[in-house]
């Protein structure tokens, strides 16, 4: 039995959300062992109070760790832990590399993976699959049948409290329905358009008499003041306002999230949230859905989709109609009919 365990996930926030599955099956198959999680800074929060993770390693790759050096150093930093086994759900050269450097004996990964000869046992990648599945498939290859696999994130009370406040300073009251609305992504070819996330959000505070809080990180604030401007009643802005675990505990406290395929949508999965996701340019099919039932998805038929499988900055082809052909109508009657269900 493995005493000292290492995950490596390296990729974005969702993607983090979307191991804290494996990591709580591995805590709880070897439950005497110690659980190290690697991840970049910005995702490191997500982690904080879970109680499967003993420790949270983070690796600014992408920052001011990016150089050679920085990476050999972390060789010898994950040498000197000891770990006797890798698990490395994120499917990049550098995630293997690392792992094999670091003279980790067992280093368990997909087969569909740039640098999988670093690795000692490959999975199976099942492309079909929801990523929460395939990252279980990690260790259920070994016989172990994993029933609790929706992703959980610990806000604290004090979380809790500054998202309460929030609210109260924005006149939002606990009997009042509240929608978020996160219309941001990394990416322009998977975000819906602004005048369509305007359209919705006025119709759902002036025809429903709803709140609507607008959530994402600070390098979302420019998009949202771009909706900001264009809406005719003034929404709750919670971009850039909130940590990440502040902004699981305040998608807690709504009835809903309207979302693009991104992070947040996880987020709201694991506090339980119900979902609305828009796809433009990547597809259901990638595997990055909200998991579990109670959820609506809305996307349009085209021969052009998927164009990718993180998205684009601009559409390839100059069209962008898998964004533009989905109608604010379209969108706010499946937010509507979704909260009928409740």
């Amino acid at each position: 039995m493995p005493h000292n365990i290492l995950v490596v996930q390296t990729a974005f926030i969702g993607d983090v959300i979307l191991t804290i599955p494996l990591i709580k099956a591995v805590k709880k198959k070897f439950s005497g062992s110690k659980l190290s999680v690697l991840v970049i800074p910005q995702s490191a929060e997500l982690l904080k109070n879970n109680p499967y993770v003993d420790e949270v390693i983070t690796y600014d790759k992408r920052g001011q760790e990016k150089s050679l050096n920085s990476f050999f150093q972390l060789v010898n930093r994950i040498k000197q832990s000891k770990f006797d086994l890798a698990l490395v759900p994120h499917r990049s050269y550098r995630s293997s590399f690392l792992v094999f450097l670091s003279k980790i004996p067992e280093r368990i990964g997909f087969d569909k993976n740039q640098a999988s000869f670093f690795l000692t046992k490959k999975i199976v990648y099942q492309k079909n699959w929801h990523e929460i599945d395939r990252n279980l498939s990690l260790i259920e290859s070994d016989g172990l049948s994993v029933e609790e696999k929706y992703p959980e994130l610990f806000p604290t009370p004090e979380d809790f409290g500054k998202v309460e406040r929030f609210l109260a300073e924005n006149k939002i009251n606990a009997d009042d329905v509240l929608i978020a609305i996160a219309p941001g992504s990394t990416w322009a070819t998977k975000r819906w358009i602004e005048a369509g996330f305007a359209k919705v959000a006025d119709w759902l505070i002036q025809k429903e008499k709803m709140k609507v809080v607008f959530t994402g990180s600070r390098e979302d604030e420019q998009l949202m003041n771009s909706i900001y401007n264009l809406m005719e009643v003034k929404p709750v802005n919670a971009c850039g306002k909130l940590s990440l675990l502040e902004s699981a505990a305040l998608l807690s406290k709504c009835k809903l999230l309207l979302a693009n395929d991104t992070a947040p949508v996880h987020m709201a999965v694991a506090m339980k949230t119900p979902v609305v996701e828009i796809y433009g340019s990547t597809v259901p099919a990638f595997g990055f859905y909200p998991y579990g039932d109670g959820h609506l998805i809305i996307e349009k038929n085209l021969p052009c989709r998927p164009c990718g499988i993180h998205g684009h900055q601009k559409c390839p082809l100059g069209h962008f109609k898998c964004m533009k052909e989905i109608s604010p109508e379209e969108v706010y009657q499946a937010v509507t009919k979704k909260l009928t269900e409740f």
